[in-house]
């Protein structure tokens, strides 16, 4: 799968270098310098779980903005947000105090009904790194690694239609959804191309986190006990964006 994902993003680096070549080609105009200004993105996940994470969830997905300074010598420093989302809960002793033996529970009026179950979170930080320029036509193409760090929290998450089961809705639900906090820091390494003068603004990468975090609860009522183990959150994902940037000419004007 790692040797799939590191072809992907070379194709699509010789893909966006034939592009910016095109371009300059048919204009008859010299290699781009580096630019500098605001890049805004919006940006994409799909992160496999290692560590505490794999124990009680599967394949999740990330979503979120992220604004960027870009320098002329190629660095980019700047902070993100990702809506951390998903359906593969592996917790296993998981409401087992309120699920019957069909495995159905009891709404308040006593009829069996369903609940939907959700991995939810969120992560923020704060992110620095560096262009290494491959293009002989655009300074501002090439290999981007970049760190960042933050605060991530994750839990699980009950849909219960019309709030009909006591022990799911208001404050007593904290009692079930296994509320974690804590650091995190992410390394990404991918491809970046912006091409010259034309919509073809994206990135794509592998990119691996390591939270160490806590569970925040004071006790959890399906297990009997207080949630406050520690634990370290892996994901390992491929993650791609699409960028606006906002660069400034010689002119001093700014440009999209």
């Amino acid at each position: 799968m790692k040797r799939t994902l590191f072809i992907i993003i070379y194709l699509l680096s010789i893909v966006c270098e034939q592009t910016t070549a095109q371009i300059s080609d048919l204009f008859a105009t010299p290699r781009l310098p580096a630019h500098n200004g605001f890049v805004i993105s919006a940006n994409g996940n799909f992160d496999l779980p290692f560590g505490d994470m794999s124990k009680r969830f599967g394949i999740s997905y990330r979503v979120g903005p992220a604004v960027q300074y870009k320098t002329k010598n190629n660095w980019m420093i700047g902070a993100k947000f990702d809506y951390i989302s998903g359906t593969i809960i592996r917790e296993d002793s998981l409401l087992h105090n309120l699920v019957n033996n069909r495995g159905g529970i009891y709404n308040n009026s006593g009829t069996e009904t369903g609940v939907g179950i959700y991995e939810r979170g969120y992560l923020i930080g704060v992110s620095a790194g560096k262009i290494f320029c491959t293009s002989r036509k655009n300074g501002d193409n090439g290999i981007l690694v970049q760190t960042t760090a933050g605060f991530i929290q994750h839990k699980i998450q009950y849909y219960v239609s019309n709030n009909d089961i006591a022990e799911l809705t208001g404050d007593y639900k904290k009692g079930y959804d296994r509320l974690t906090n804590g650091v995190f820091i992410e390394q990404y390494v991918g491809y970046n191309c912006f091409a010259r003068d034309a919509f073809v603004n994206f990135h794509i990468g592998l990119d691996v986190m390591f939270g160490f975090t806590q569970g925040r609860r004071d006790f959890q009522y399906d297990i009997i006990n207080v949630d406050k183990s520690k634990r370290v959150d892996v994901f390992f994902g491929l993650r791609g964006g699409w960028y606006i940037p906002i660069f400034k000419r010689k002119s001093e004007e700014y440009y999209f």
